[in-house]
């Protein structure tokens, strides 16, 4: 009977270890930045079993609620960061041009510190991306910010798939310059995209018509089978984009190509699509927002190599006065600690509203990973993701002292332990500090053709016969 009992205790264990912990808090008298409603003074916000249930006055705790004091304080919704690539395991699946049946799912790290940084900097979810080597890269995968516990923990339920595209240099770099691998050129990587989108809409028609002579013959009505058509999982995730099941996040950054890709997804009536990074975006605000495109950009990120050149401080802003819906992302394991101050400079460049700014970090990155029902502003019924800050978030000399996934807390800069900054030496001069992290953790790591690197390394061309 012991043992039995043991193994019941055992099983249900391991039931709640995929179980997404959710928690209760009553956050009292803060100012609460809706995003979506203004901002509310002393105002108390309920969070229970990790929905925001109630938002008003004079709210009370619930039995066994904890109550949070925020007078004087800020609670805004968690940040969320469209393009990110921390807590990922394999970045680059970059053997073939085309490689849209691999997905981010599996290569997940829970432990990784830098989600712990991230929620130090108010930050509740993540856009977890496919690197930028193909053309047509991997499925990426969103997941909240659950530090420590498993990997099925950390996915967001119910979020839409998302998939990987990428233009210009690094697929004509990494495919076509000096392994003769089409694309070569960006002419190239809009043919890739047509020639796999009319493939994928051939093996639909056809795989129909085979399943539906294969469902004759076994019904008597055929009197010899069919042809088999396989089952092909690159051309089954091609003809679900353009079905409008998968968005589209697309590495772009020069003009020519993000209009190129307009172009061909109104060909095969594509909507609902996200050009990541898009630094010449500014160039073409009035047809993005005749497409109804998204654009995720670095706040002023560039001259890391040269089709990044031409860009300006102003991106952001332009777009958002041409009303188009921008997000401000990270894509570094750094810039994530402080995206509030990456928004906070579209304020400076440009004259953006304090509230739109805000909304570059929270609604416009939910609305683009499709997930705005659920998060990205403080409404009632929605996730109980947010964070207390001790000053305005667009402050420099704001910080975020509480951070809450799901009603749970992740983050409390008062129980903040030294074990967690490992790699923070006070005693260090900032200059020799920040140039030993950029160079361990810039571009030169952080970068969307991570794990591709072997491709020009001498190894890598000793590989290829070069």
């Amino acid at each position: 009977m012991k043992k039995l009992l043991l193994l019941i205790l055992t099983f249900c264990f391991s039931l709640t270890g995929f179980a997404q912990e959710k928690g209760s808090v009553l956050i009292k008298d803060g100012t609460l930045i809706t995003i979506t409603d203004g901002n509310m003074p002393n105002t108390d916000l309920l969070i229970e079993d990790g929905v925001i249930t109630e938002i008003g006055e004079d709210i009370s705790a619930p039995r066994g609620v904890e109550t949070v004091d925020a007078s004087g304080k800020y609670v805004m919704p968690g940040i969320i960061d469209a393009h990110s690539h921390i807590a990922g395991v394999d970045i680059n699946e970059w053997t073939n041009p085309v490689t849209a049946e691999v997905s981010m799912e599996e290569s997940i790290n829970p432990n990784d510190i830098n989600i712990y940084w991230a929620l130090a900097g108010g930050v509740t979810s993540i856009h977890l991306m496919h690197g930028s080597a193909n053309v047509i890269g991997g499925q990426n995968e969103t997941l909240k910010l659950r530090y420590g516990t498993e990997m099925d923990d950390m996915r967001f339920e119910d979020a839409p798939r998302t998939i990987k595209f990428a233009l210009g240099e690094n697929p004509t770099r990494v495919h076509g310059q000096g392994f003769d691998v089409q694309p070569r050129t960006r002419m190239g990587v809009e043919q890739v995209i047509r020639d796999h989108f009319d493939a994928a809409i051939d093996y639909k028609r056809n795989r129909q018509e085979y399943l539906d002579a294969k469902q004759a013959y076994e019904d008597g009505y055929r009197s010899t089978p069919p042809v088999p058509v396989a089952e092909n999982e690159r051309l089954d995730v091609l003809v679900d984009i353009l079905e409008g099941e998968v968005l589209v996040h697309t590495h772009s950054y020069r003009a020519d190509e993000i209009t190129m890709l307009m172009r061909v997804f109104n060909d095969y009536r594509i909507e609902d699509y996200t050009f990541q990074h898009a630094n010449e975006a500014f160039k073409v605000a009035p047809e993005l927002k005749k497409n109804g495109a998204y654009t995720s950009v670095f706040a002023d990120w560039w001259a890391y190599k040269f089709e990044v050149y031409y860009s300006t401080a102003y991106n952001a802003s332009i777009l958002n006065a041409n009303d188009v819906k921008n997000s401000i992302n990270s894509d570094s394991g750094e810039l994530i600690r402080h995206l509030n101050h990456e928004a906070a400079k579209t304020v400076h460049y440009g004259n953006t509203s304090k509230q739109d700014a805000l909304k570059m970090i929270t609604i416009n990155p939910a609305v683009q990973l499709g997930i705005d029902e659920k998060v990205g502003s403080i409404e009632v019924g929605k996730h109980g993701d947010v964070a207390i800050w001790d000053g305005h978030p667009l402050s420099i000399y704001s910080k975020t002292l509480k951070t809450y996934v799901d009603g749970k807390k992740y983050f409390d800069r008062a129980e903040d332990a030294d074990d967690m900054r490992l790699k923070v030496d006070a005693e260090q001069e900032f200059d020799e500090a920040s140039g030993r992290w950029y160079n361990e953790n810039g571009r030169h790591s952080e970068t969307c053709l991570r794990g591709a690197e072997i491709r020009f390394s001498k190894q890598g061309m000793k590989l290829q016969g070069n």
